[in-house]
């Protein structure tokens, strides 16, 4: 990677979120996936792009052989995975397994560099922003990503109660 410091350019970056101690049973199997209504809170902010959990996009390049969550009796009568492939949600439920997954960031789109552009009548501009910006996202983007998982996780929480009465 080339050394952009100083050539008024952006740098977009990827926010990994581990959620420990999450109950299972949270989320439903069809319209209320766990793993959608993060993914859909985490598309929800400025500059996110894209979204995996568990093993993600490196999933497509596994056989099915290498990705199963095999489920084993744990300490104190408890089930778990012997991996966490599917990053704590399988089916759309958490299966009591830390859940985790990334958010994708794009780099910042005001260049503090001239920008060949047109204008409202189709006429070639240059633009050049001025004042501060941030040349990444992505440290401003962490307590986000942190607020948005705990206000998902909270709601399905909040759910399953109303749900189980």
């Amino acid at each position: 990677m080339k050394k952009r410091q100083g050539k008024g350019d952006t740098v977009g970056g990827i926010v990994s979120c581990i959620i420990k101690g999450a109950p299972s049973g949270l989320g439903e199997p069809v319209f209320g996936k766990l793993h959608a209504r993060l993914a859909e809170a985490m598309m929800s902010i400025n500059a996110a792009k894209g979204f995996d959990y568990g093993m993600g996009f490196d999933g497509a390049a596994m056989f099915g052989s290498q990705t199963i969550d095999n489920f084993i009796n744990g300490t104190n009568h408890s089930v778990h995975t012997s991996t966490n492939y599917s990053g704590g949600i399988q089916g759309g439920i958490s299966n009591g397994e830390d859940i985790y997954f990334r958010v994708a960031f794009k780099p910042v789109a005001t260049l503090l560099q001239e920008v060949q552009t047109i204008n409202d009548q189709g006429n070639p501009i240059v633009l050049k922003a001025r004042g501060r910006h941030d040349p990444c996202v992505v440290p401003r983007a962490v307590p986000i990503v942190e607020a948005m998982a705990a206000m998902v996780l909270l709601d399905a929480i909040l759910l399953n109660r109303t749900c189980h009465l």
